[in-house]
Protein backbone atom coordinates (compact mmCIF):
# COMPACT_ATOMS: atom_id res chain seq x y z
CA UNK A 1 0.00 0.00 0.00
CA UNK A 2 1.38 3.51 -0.70
CA UNK A 3 1.02 6.37 0.94
CA UNK A 4 0.90 9.91 0.10
CA UNK A 5 3.50 12.23 0.92
CA UNK A 6 1.22 15.18 1.03
CA UNK A 7 -0.60 15.13 4.50
CA UNK A 8 -4.41 15.65 3.37
CA UNK A 9 -6.85 17.46 4.84
CA UNK A 10 -8.86 17.24 8.02
CA UNK A 11 -11.85 17.26 5.46
CA UNK A 12 -10.63 14.49 3.15
CA UNK A 13 -9.34 12.77 6.04
CA UNK A 14 -12.93 12.55 7.39
CA UNK A 15 -14.64 11.57 3.87
CA UNK A 16 -12.61 8.63 3.66
CA UNK A 17 -13.30 7.77 7.34
CA UNK A 18 -17.29 7.83 6.70
CA UNK A 19 -16.62 5.85 3.39
CA UNK A 20 -14.86 3.22 5.29
CA UNK A 21 -17.81 3.22 7.81
CA UNK A 22 -20.16 2.17 5.42
CA UNK A 23 -18.18 -0.28 3.17
CA UNK A 24 -18.12 -1.84 6.73
CA UNK A 25 -21.61 -1.50 7.14
CA UNK A 26 -22.63 -2.50 3.96
CA UNK A 27 -20.43 -5.67 3.98
CA UNK A 28 -22.02 -6.58 7.16
CA UNK A 29 -25.25 -6.79 5.78
CA UNK A 30 -24.07 -8.51 2.95
CA UNK A 31 -23.21 -11.19 5.18
CA UNK A 32 -26.40 -10.81 7.14
CA UNK A 33 -28.44 -11.25 3.63
CA UNK A 34 -26.35 -14.24 3.11
CA UNK A 35 -27.00 -16.32 5.93
CA UNK A 36 -30.39 -15.58 5.55
CA UNK A 37 -30.44 -16.56 2.36
CA UNK A 38 -28.47 -20.26 3.92
CA UNK A 39 -31.41 -20.33 5.91
CA UNK A 40 -34.42 -20.04 3.57
CA UNK A 41 -32.36 -22.81 1.27
CA UNK A 42 -32.60 -25.03 4.15
CA UNK A 43 -36.05 -24.64 4.72
CA UNK A 44 -37.11 -25.28 1.77
CA UNK A 45 -34.86 -28.31 1.25
CA UNK A 46 -36.71 -29.55 4.31
CA UNK A 47 -39.73 -29.23 2.70
CA UNK A 48 -39.16 -31.01 0.04
CA UNK A 49 -36.91 -33.25 1.12
CA UNK A 50 -39.45 -35.92 2.26
CA UNK A 51 -38.53 -35.61 6.01
CA UNK A 52 -41.05 -33.90 9.08
CA UNK A 53 -40.03 -32.49 12.04
CA UNK A 54 -40.41 -35.86 13.45
CA UNK A 55 -37.58 -37.31 10.63
CA UNK A 56 -40.35 -39.30 9.59
CA UNK A 57 -39.28 -40.19 5.72
CA UNK A 58 -42.08 -40.37 3.33
CA UNK A 59 -41.64 -42.24 0.27
CA UNK A 60 -45.10 -42.52 -1.33
CA UNK A 61 -45.84 -41.74 -5.06
CA UNK A 62 -48.73 -41.75 -6.94
CA UNK A 63 -49.32 -45.41 -7.47
CA UNK A 64 -48.93 -46.09 -3.87
CA UNK A 65 -51.28 -43.34 -2.98
CA UNK A 66 -53.76 -45.07 -5.99
CA UNK A 67 -53.28 -48.43 -4.08
CA UNK A 68 -53.99 -47.08 -0.41
CA UNK A 69 -57.45 -45.62 -1.73
CA UNK A 70 -58.62 -48.45 -3.76
CA UNK A 71 -58.09 -50.94 -0.50
CA UNK A 72 -59.92 -48.35 1.87
CA UNK A 73 -62.69 -47.94 -0.52
CA UNK A 74 -63.55 -51.08 -2.22
CA UNK A 75 -64.90 -53.52 0.88
CA UNK A 76 -68.36 -54.51 1.89
CA UNK A 77 -69.88 -51.65 0.03
CA UNK A 78 -69.54 -53.06 -3.48
CA UNK A 79 -71.74 -56.18 -2.43
CA UNK A 80 -74.46 -54.45 -2.50
CA UNK A 81 -74.67 -52.14 -5.71
CA UNK A 82 -76.12 -54.71 -7.62
CA UNK A 83 -79.16 -54.47 -5.24
CA UNK A 84 -78.83 -50.62 -5.71
CA UNK A 85 -78.72 -50.88 -9.85
CA UNK A 86 -81.65 -53.20 -9.49
CA UNK A 87 -83.90 -50.69 -7.61
CA UNK A 88 -82.82 -47.53 -9.77
CA UNK A 89 -82.99 -49.59 -12.94
CA UNK A 90 -80.80 -49.49 -16.23
CA UNK A 91 -80.74 -45.88 -16.91
CA UNK A 92 -81.01 -44.15 -12.84
CA UNK A 93 -78.69 -46.58 -11.79
CA UNK A 94 -75.79 -45.50 -13.69
CA UNK A 95 -76.22 -42.42 -13.68
CA UNK A 96 -76.41 -42.58 -10.15
CA UNK A 97 -73.02 -43.85 -9.59
CA UNK A 98 -71.08 -41.57 -12.24
CA UNK A 99 -72.72 -38.61 -10.33
CA UNK A 100 -71.61 -39.87 -7.17
CA UNK A 101 -68.27 -40.99 -8.70
CA UNK A 102 -68.05 -36.64 -9.69
CA UNK A 103 -69.28 -35.75 -6.43
CA UNK A 104 -66.39 -37.73 -5.24
CA UNK A 105 -63.71 -36.44 -7.48
CA UNK A 106 -64.98 -32.65 -6.17
CA UNK A 107 -64.55 -33.64 -2.72
CA UNK A 108 -60.88 -34.95 -3.03
CA UNK A 109 -59.64 -31.54 -4.43
CA UNK A 110 -61.25 -29.91 -2.18
CA UNK A 111 -59.66 -31.71 0.83
CA UNK A 112 -55.95 -32.15 -1.38
CA UNK A 113 -55.09 -28.27 -0.93
CA UNK A 114 -56.07 -28.42 3.24
CA UNK A 115 -53.01 -30.88 3.56
CA UNK A 116 -50.84 -27.84 4.17
CA UNK A 117 -52.08 -24.53 6.05
CA UNK A 118 -52.46 -21.65 5.28
CA UNK A 119 -50.43 -22.49 1.88
CA UNK A 120 -51.36 -25.69 0.08
CA UNK A 121 -47.62 -25.63 -0.93
CA UNK A 122 -45.38 -24.50 1.82
CA UNK A 123 -47.62 -24.25 4.29
CA UNK A 124 -48.01 -26.13 7.75
CA UNK A 125 -48.70 -30.19 7.20
CA UNK A 126 -52.18 -31.49 8.32
CA UNK A 127 -51.85 -34.89 8.48
CA UNK A 128 -54.92 -36.09 9.44
CA UNK A 129 -59.20 -34.92 8.68
CA UNK A 130 -59.40 -33.50 12.06
CA UNK A 131 -56.18 -31.80 12.02
CA UNK A 132 -57.21 -29.93 9.15
CA UNK A 133 -60.43 -29.12 10.61
CA UNK A 134 -59.23 -28.09 14.09
CA UNK A 135 -56.23 -25.68 11.73
CA UNK A 136 -59.27 -24.42 9.45
CA UNK A 137 -62.58 -24.05 11.32
CA UNK A 138 -61.29 -23.81 15.21
CA UNK A 139 -62.44 -26.05 18.01
CA UNK A 140 -66.10 -26.05 18.18
CA UNK A 141 -66.23 -28.02 14.63
CA UNK A 142 -63.69 -30.38 15.75
CA UNK A 143 -65.34 -31.66 18.22
CA UNK A 144 -68.18 -32.00 15.92
CA UNK A 145 -65.74 -33.60 13.09
CA UNK A 146 -64.48 -36.00 16.21
CA UNK A 147 -68.16 -37.35 17.46
CA UNK A 148 -69.10 -38.02 13.54
CA UNK A 149 -65.84 -39.85 12.81
CA UNK A 150 -66.25 -42.06 16.25
CA UNK A 151 -70.31 -42.66 15.33
CA UNK A 152 -68.72 -43.41 12.16
CA UNK A 153 -66.40 -45.98 13.27
CA UNK A 154 -69.29 -47.43 15.42
CA UNK A 155 -71.50 -47.71 12.90
CA UNK A 156 -69.29 -49.85 10.38
CA UNK A 157 -68.13 -52.19 12.87
CA UNK A 158 -72.31 -52.75 13.49
CA UNK A 159 -72.01 -53.31 9.73
CA UNK A 160 -69.09 -55.34 9.42
CA UNK A 161 -71.01 -58.19 12.02
CA UNK A 162 -74.00 -58.53 9.94
CA UNK A 163 -72.19 -58.88 6.73
CA UNK A 164 -69.69 -61.37 8.24
CA UNK A 165 -72.60 -63.45 9.99
CA UNK A 166 -74.05 -63.29 6.30
CA UNK A 167 -71.46 -64.61 4.68
CA UNK A 168 -70.60 -67.21 7.25
CA UNK A 169 -74.26 -67.98 6.76
CA UNK A 170 -73.82 -68.57 3.21
CA UNK A 171 -70.63 -70.68 3.54
CA UNK A 172 -73.51 -73.14 5.18
CA UNK A 173 -76.09 -72.64 2.85
CA UNK A 174 -74.00 -72.48 -0.24
CA UNK A 175 -72.82 -76.55 1.06
CA UNK A 176 -76.01 -77.22 1.95
CA UNK A 177 -77.25 -76.95 -1.14
CA UNK A 178 -74.45 -78.50 -2.83
CA UNK A 179 -74.82 -81.75 -1.10
CA UNK A 180 -79.13 -82.17 -0.67
CA UNK A 181 -79.68 -80.44 -3.77
CA UNK A 182 -82.00 -77.17 -4.94
CA UNK A 183 -84.75 -79.06 -2.45
CA UNK A 184 -83.15 -79.57 0.03
CA UNK A 185 -83.72 -76.77 3.36
CA UNK A 186 -80.97 -74.91 4.42
CA UNK A 187 -82.08 -72.56 6.09
CA UNK A 188 -80.60 -70.91 9.08
CA UNK A 189 -80.53 -68.17 11.55
CA UNK A 190 -77.47 -65.87 11.83
CA UNK A 191 -77.76 -65.55 15.90
CA UNK A 192 -74.94 -68.23 16.23
CA UNK A 193 -72.57 -66.75 13.53
CA UNK A 194 -72.64 -62.83 14.90
CA UNK A 195 -71.44 -64.62 17.87
CA UNK A 196 -68.81 -66.36 16.79
CA UNK A 197 -67.71 -63.50 15.31
CA UNK A 198 -68.25 -61.32 18.21
CA UNK A 199 -66.39 -63.93 19.89
CA UNK A 200 -62.94 -63.48 17.44
CA UNK A 201 -63.54 -60.11 17.94
CA UNK A 202 -62.75 -60.20 21.43
CA UNK A 203 -59.63 -62.46 21.61
CA UNK A 204 -58.16 -59.73 18.77
CA UNK A 205 -59.63 -56.21 20.23
CA UNK A 206 -56.67 -57.37 22.88
CA UNK A 207 -53.96 -56.86 20.70
CA UNK A 208 -52.15 -53.42 21.95
CA UNK A 209 -52.17 -51.02 18.66
CA UNK A 210 -51.65 -50.07 15.06
CA UNK A 211 -48.09 -50.67 15.06
CA UNK A 212 -48.57 -54.57 16.36
CA UNK A 213 -51.36 -54.78 13.44
CA UNK A 214 -49.82 -54.45 9.78
CA UNK A 215 -50.22 -57.56 8.77
CA UNK A 216 -53.98 -57.88 9.39
CA UNK A 217 -53.93 -54.90 7.39
CA UNK A 218 -52.08 -56.74 4.14
CA UNK A 219 -54.25 -59.43 4.72
CA UNK A 220 -57.85 -57.80 5.13
CA UNK A 221 -56.66 -55.54 1.51
CA UNK A 222 -55.79 -58.86 -0.12
CA UNK A 223 -58.89 -60.19 0.72
CA UNK A 224 -61.37 -57.35 0.20
CA UNK A 225 -59.54 -57.58 -4.05
CA UNK A 226 -60.08 -61.32 -3.54
CA UNK A 227 -64.61 -61.57 -3.10
CA UNK A 228 -64.78 -58.30 -5.18
CA UNK A 229 -63.47 -59.66 -8.27
CA UNK A 230 -64.86 -62.85 -7.65
CA UNK A 231 -68.31 -61.58 -6.89
CA UNK A 232 -67.48 -59.98 -10.32
CA UNK A 233 -66.65 -62.58 -11.95
CA UNK A 234 -69.80 -64.72 -10.84
CA UNK A 235 -72.11 -62.36 -12.53
CA UNK A 236 -69.94 -61.99 -15.86
CA UNK A 237 -70.14 -65.61 -16.00
CA UNK A 238 -74.06 -66.00 -15.06
CA UNK A 239 -74.41 -62.88 -18.34
CA UNK A 240 -71.72 -64.05 -20.66
CA UNK A 241 -71.02 -67.85 -20.28
CA UNK A 242 -74.57 -69.10 -19.12
CA UNK A 243 -74.10 -72.12 -16.65
CA UNK A 244 -76.87 -74.41 -18.61
CA UNK A 245 -75.56 -74.34 -22.12
CA UNK A 246 -79.04 -75.12 -23.29
CA UNK A 247 -81.02 -72.51 -21.01
CA UNK A 248 -81.92 -69.41 -23.10
CA UNK A 249 -82.75 -67.55 -19.74
CA UNK A 250 -79.26 -67.57 -18.46
CA UNK A 251 -78.28 -66.58 -21.96
CA UNK A 252 -80.76 -63.00 -21.56
CA UNK A 253 -79.74 -59.88 -19.70
CA UNK A 254 -82.16 -59.86 -16.96
CA UNK A 255 -83.68 -56.11 -15.41
CA UNK A 256 -85.29 -52.86 -16.58
CA UNK A 257 -85.38 -49.25 -17.43
CA UNK A 258 -87.31 -48.48 -14.22
CA UNK A 259 -85.80 -51.26 -11.93
CA UNK A 260 -87.46 -54.00 -9.91
CA UNK A 261 -91.30 -53.12 -9.65
CA UNK A 262 -93.10 -52.65 -6.61
CA UNK A 263 -96.45 -52.56 -4.94
CA UNK A 264 -96.71 -49.13 -4.55
CA UNK A 265 -95.28 -45.67 -5.86
CA UNK A 266 -94.75 -44.87 -1.76
CA UNK A 267 -92.40 -48.36 -1.77
CA UNK A 268 -90.99 -47.67 -5.10
CA UNK A 269 -89.60 -44.06 -3.44
CA UNK A 270 -88.14 -45.81 -0.28
CA UNK A 271 -86.48 -47.90 -2.18
CA UNK A 272 -84.76 -45.41 -4.25
CA UNK A 273 -83.83 -43.49 -1.34
CA UNK A 274 -82.11 -46.48 0.52
CA UNK A 275 -80.13 -47.07 -2.85
CA UNK A 276 -78.79 -43.61 -2.62
CA UNK A 277 -77.38 -44.30 0.59
CA UNK A 278 -76.22 -47.69 0.00
CA UNK A 279 -74.08 -45.73 -3.08
CA UNK A 280 -73.12 -42.99 -0.68
CA UNK A 281 -71.61 -45.77 1.81
CA UNK A 282 -69.71 -47.55 -0.89
CA UNK A 283 -67.98 -44.05 -2.47
CA UNK A 284 -65.98 -41.99 -0.49
CA UNK A 285 -62.65 -41.91 1.78
CA UNK A 286 -62.42 -38.07 2.80
CA UNK A 287 -61.55 -39.22 6.22
CA UNK A 288 -58.61 -40.90 5.14
CA UNK A 289 -57.33 -38.81 2.31
CA UNK A 290 -54.95 -36.60 4.03
CA UNK A 291 -53.27 -39.45 6.00
CA UNK A 292 -52.90 -41.06 2.53
CA UNK A 293 -51.46 -37.63 1.56
CA UNK A 294 -48.97 -37.67 4.53
CA UNK A 295 -47.29 -40.86 3.06
CA UNK A 296 -46.01 -38.81 0.28
CA UNK A 297 -42.96 -37.03 -0.86
CA UNK A 298 -42.27 -33.83 -2.53
CA UNK A 299 -41.53 -32.68 -4.65
CA UNK A 300 -43.62 -32.42 -6.61
CA UNK A 301 -46.22 -30.94 -4.43
CA UNK A 302 -48.41 -33.16 -2.47
CA UNK A 303 -51.63 -31.43 -3.17
CA UNK A 304 -50.60 -32.12 -6.95
CA UNK A 305 -49.51 -35.51 -6.46
CA UNK A 306 -52.76 -36.47 -4.34
CA UNK A 307 -55.07 -35.19 -7.00
CA UNK A 308 -54.08 -37.62 -9.99
CA UNK A 309 -53.80 -40.50 -7.71
CA UNK A 310 -57.97 -39.62 -6.92
CA UNK A 311 -58.45 -39.13 -10.45
CA UNK A 312 -56.62 -42.45 -11.32
CA UNK A 313 -58.22 -43.83 -8.30
CA UNK A 314 -62.00 -42.57 -8.90
CA UNK A 315 -61.90 -43.90 -12.40
CA UNK A 316 -60.57 -47.42 -11.65
CA UNK A 317 -63.53 -47.95 -8.93
CA UNK A 318 -65.94 -46.62 -10.57
CA UNK A 319 -65.30 -48.86 -13.72
CA UNK A 320 -65.64 -51.78 -11.42
CA UNK A 321 -68.51 -50.69 -9.83
CA UNK A 322 -70.58 -50.34 -12.68
CA UNK A 323 -69.26 -53.75 -13.65
CA UNK A 324 -70.21 -55.38 -11.00
CA UNK A 325 -73.39 -53.73 -10.54
CA UNK A 326 -74.64 -53.89 -13.74
CA UNK A 327 -73.18 -57.94 -14.25
CA UNK A 328 -75.07 -58.70 -10.72
CA UNK A 329 -78.39 -56.76 -11.83
CA UNK A 330 -77.98 -58.24 -15.29
CA UNK A 331 -77.56 -61.99 -13.57
CA UNK A 332 -80.69 -61.99 -11.48
CA UNK A 333 -82.84 -59.07 -12.42
CA UNK A 334 -86.01 -58.47 -10.03
CA UNK A 335 -84.20 -61.28 -7.96
CA UNK A 336 -81.23 -59.65 -7.07
CA UNK A 337 -80.05 -60.19 -3.67
CA UNK A 338 -78.54 -57.44 -1.15
CA UNK A 339 -75.40 -59.37 -0.63
CA UNK A 340 -74.59 -60.12 -4.14
CA UNK A 341 -72.35 -63.54 -2.92
CA UNK A 342 -75.84 -64.73 -1.32
CA UNK A 343 -77.37 -64.85 -4.68
CA UNK A 344 -74.91 -67.62 -5.93
CA UNK A 345 -74.63 -71.36 -4.70
CA UNK A 346 -72.42 -73.24 -7.92
CA UNK A 347 -69.86 -73.66 -8.26
CA UNK A 348 -69.85 -73.92 -4.01
CA UNK A 349 -65.85 -74.29 -3.58
CA UNK A 350 -65.65 -70.40 -5.30
CA UNK A 351 -68.91 -69.19 -3.50
CA UNK A 352 -67.11 -70.66 0.07
CA UNK A 353 -63.76 -69.21 -0.92
CA UNK A 354 -65.49 -66.01 -1.43
CA UNK A 355 -67.66 -65.35 1.49
CA UNK A 356 -64.23 -66.37 3.74
CA UNK A 357 -62.52 -64.20 2.17
CA UNK A 358 -65.39 -61.49 3.41
CA UNK A 359 -64.96 -62.48 6.82
CA UNK A 360 -61.36 -61.99 6.72
CA UNK A 361 -61.44 -59.08 5.70
CA UNK A 362 -63.58 -57.95 7.80
CA UNK A 363 -62.48 -59.39 10.59
CA UNK A 364 -59.01 -57.23 9.92
CA UNK A 365 -61.00 -54.33 8.94
CA UNK A 366 -62.98 -54.21 11.97
CA UNK A 367 -60.39 -53.61 14.12
CA UNK A 368 -57.31 -51.96 12.26
CA UNK A 369 -59.79 -49.38 10.79
CA UNK A 370 -62.86 -49.15 12.83
CA UNK A 371 -61.94 -50.20 15.91
CA UNK A 372 -58.54 -49.18 17.18
CA UNK A 373 -59.24 -45.39 16.81
CA UNK A 374 -61.67 -45.89 19.10
CA UNK A 375 -60.04 -47.73 21.52
CA UNK A 376 -57.17 -45.19 21.39
CA UNK A 377 -58.85 -42.29 22.11
CA UNK A 378 -60.89 -43.97 25.36
CA UNK A 379 -57.74 -44.85 26.62
CA UNK A 380 -55.80 -42.09 26.36
CA UNK A 381 -58.54 -39.96 27.67
CA UNK A 382 -58.74 -42.32 30.69
CA UNK A 383 -55.10 -42.59 31.39
CA UNK A 384 -54.71 -38.69 31.38
CA UNK A 385 -58.00 -37.97 33.48
CA UNK A 386 -57.22 -41.16 36.10
CA UNK A 387 -52.98 -40.97 35.89
CA UNK A 388 -52.90 -42.58 39.55
CA UNK A 389 -55.40 -44.99 38.87
CA UNK A 390 -54.03 -48.60 38.92
CA UNK A 391 -57.08 -50.24 37.07
CA UNK A 392 -56.50 -47.97 34.29
CA UNK A 393 -52.65 -47.83 33.84
CA UNK A 394 -51.20 -51.07 35.68
CA UNK A 395 -49.85 -53.43 32.98
CA UNK A 396 -49.61 -57.69 34.01
CA UNK A 397 -47.54 -59.81 32.15
CA UNK A 398 -49.21 -62.89 31.25
CA UNK A 399 -46.66 -65.22 30.06
CA UNK A 400 -48.50 -67.86 26.77
CA UNK A 401 -46.90 -71.12 25.85
CA UNK A 402 -44.93 -70.49 22.52
CA UNK A 403 -46.44 -66.90 22.41
CA UNK A 404 -44.54 -63.90 23.31
CA UNK A 405 -45.30 -62.40 26.95
CA UNK A 406 -48.67 -60.61 26.68
CA UNK A 407 -49.22 -57.24 28.59
CA UNK A 408 -52.48 -57.01 29.68
CA UNK A 409 -54.47 -54.64 31.67
CA UNK A 410 -57.85 -54.82 33.25
CA UNK A 411 -59.18 -51.17 31.66
CA UNK A 412 -58.30 -52.28 28.11
CA UNK A 413 -59.86 -55.55 28.34
CA UNK A 414 -63.08 -54.36 30.35
CA UNK A 415 -63.73 -51.62 28.04
CA UNK A 416 -62.60 -52.99 24.71
CA UNK A 417 -64.69 -56.39 25.48
CA UNK A 418 -67.83 -54.19 26.26
CA UNK A 419 -67.39 -52.01 23.15
CA UNK A 420 -67.53 -55.55 20.89
CA UNK A 421 -70.56 -56.78 22.91
CA UNK A 422 -72.40 -53.76 22.40
CA UNK A 423 -71.68 -53.20 18.41
CA UNK A 424 -72.51 -57.42 18.22
CA UNK A 425 -76.01 -57.06 20.43
CA UNK A 426 -76.82 -53.84 18.02
CA UNK A 427 -76.18 -55.92 15.19
CA UNK A 428 -78.13 -58.91 16.28
CA UNK A 429 -81.38 -56.48 17.08
CA UNK A 430 -81.04 -54.60 13.68
CA UNK A 431 -79.87 -57.78 11.21
CA UNK A 432 -80.60 -55.96 8.03
CA UNK A 433 -77.75 -55.46 5.44
CA UNK A 434 -78.45 -53.16 2.96
CA UNK A 435 -80.81 -50.61 5.53
CA UNK A 436 -77.92 -50.24 8.07
CA UNK A 437 -75.36 -49.31 5.15
CA UNK A 438 -77.60 -46.81 3.72
CA UNK A 439 -77.90 -45.22 7.15
CA UNK A 440 -74.09 -45.53 7.67
CA UNK A 441 -73.62 -43.88 3.77
CA UNK A 442 -76.30 -40.90 4.56
CA UNK A 443 -74.81 -39.81 7.93
CA UNK A 444 -71.38 -39.86 6.86
CA UNK A 445 -72.00 -38.79 3.09
CA UNK A 446 -72.47 -34.69 3.66
CA UNK A 447 -71.01 -34.02 6.91
CA UNK A 448 -67.32 -35.19 6.35
CA UNK A 449 -67.20 -35.64 2.78
CA UNK A 450 -69.00 -32.65 1.12
CA UNK A 451 -69.45 -29.73 4.28
CA UNK A 452 -66.16 -29.46 5.97
CA UNK A 453 -64.45 -29.79 2.68
CA UNK A 454 -66.22 -27.22 1.61
CA UNK A 455 -65.89 -25.05 4.44
CA UNK A 456 -62.05 -25.76 4.66
CA UNK A 457 -61.45 -25.01 1.60
CA UNK A 458 -63.42 -21.49 1.76
CA UNK A 459 -61.54 -20.81 4.64
CA UNK A 460 -58.21 -21.41 2.83
CA UNK A 461 -58.86 -19.46 -0.10
CA UNK A 462 -60.30 -16.40 1.72
CA UNK A 463 -63.90 -17.05 -0.96
CA UNK A 464 -65.51 -13.83 0.01
CA UNK A 465 -69.25 -14.22 1.14
CA UNK A 466 -71.50 -14.11 -2.10
CA UNK A 467 -69.24 -14.31 -4.56
CA UNK A 468 -69.52 -16.60 -7.62
CA UNK A 469 -67.30 -19.42 -5.96
CA UNK A 470 -68.95 -19.10 -2.80
CA UNK A 471 -72.29 -19.69 -4.72
CA UNK A 472 -71.19 -22.67 -6.05
CA UNK A 473 -69.25 -24.11 -3.13
CA UNK A 474 -72.35 -23.71 -1.01
CA UNK A 475 -75.13 -25.10 -3.81
CA UNK A 476 -72.71 -27.84 -4.50
CA UNK A 477 -73.03 -28.25 -0.80
CA UNK A 478 -77.03 -28.02 -0.06
CA UNK A 479 -77.72 -30.50 -2.87
CA UNK A 480 -75.69 -33.16 -1.06
CA UNK A 481 -77.32 -32.43 1.81
CA UNK A 482 -80.75 -32.55 0.22
CA UNK A 483 -79.13 -36.50 -1.45
CA UNK A 484 -78.11 -37.38 1.96
CA UNK A 485 -81.18 -37.05 4.05
CA UNK A 486 -82.90 -38.56 1.26
CA UNK A 487 -80.78 -41.58 1.78
CA UNK A 488 -81.41 -41.42 5.36
CA UNK A 489 -84.92 -41.47 5.25
CA UNK A 490 -85.40 -44.06 3.37
CA UNK A 491 -82.88 -46.19 5.19
CA UNK A 492 -84.47 -45.81 8.26
CA UNK A 493 -88.22 -46.45 7.01
CA UNK A 494 -86.30 -49.47 5.37
CA UNK A 495 -85.67 -50.82 9.19
CA UNK A 496 -88.43 -50.01 10.53
CA UNK A 497 -90.61 -51.83 7.74
CA UNK A 498 -87.81 -55.09 8.25
CA UNK A 499 -88.34 -54.89 12.02
CA UNK A 500 -92.67 -54.60 12.05
CA UNK A 501 -92.28 -57.17 9.21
Amino acid sequence: MYYLYIKPSTYFRRVALRVLYYLQIFRGCLRIYRSEMEVQRSLEQEKTSGKDDVDVIRTGTVWTAVAHIISAVIGAGVLSLAWCMAQLGWIAGPIAMLCFAFVTFISSFLICDCYRSPDPITGTRNPSYIDAVRVNLGKKWTWVCGLLQYVSFCGTGIAYVITSATSMREIQISNCYHKGGEKAHCQTGMTIFMLIFGIVQIATSQIPDFHNMAWLSVVAALMSFCYATIGLGLGFSNVIVPIGVGSVENKSIKGSIVGIPTRSSAQKIWLVFQALGDIAFAYPYSIILLEIQDTLKSPPPENRTMKKASITAIVITTFFYLCCSCFGYAAFGNNTPGNLLTGFNEPFWLVDFANACIVLHLVGGYQVVYSQPVFAFVEKWATQKYPENRFVNKFYAIKLPVLPALQLNLFRLCFRTLYVMSTTAIAMAFPYFNQVLGILGALNFWPLTIYFPVEMYIVQKQIGAWSRKWLLLKGFSMICLIVSLLGLIGSIEGIISAKLA
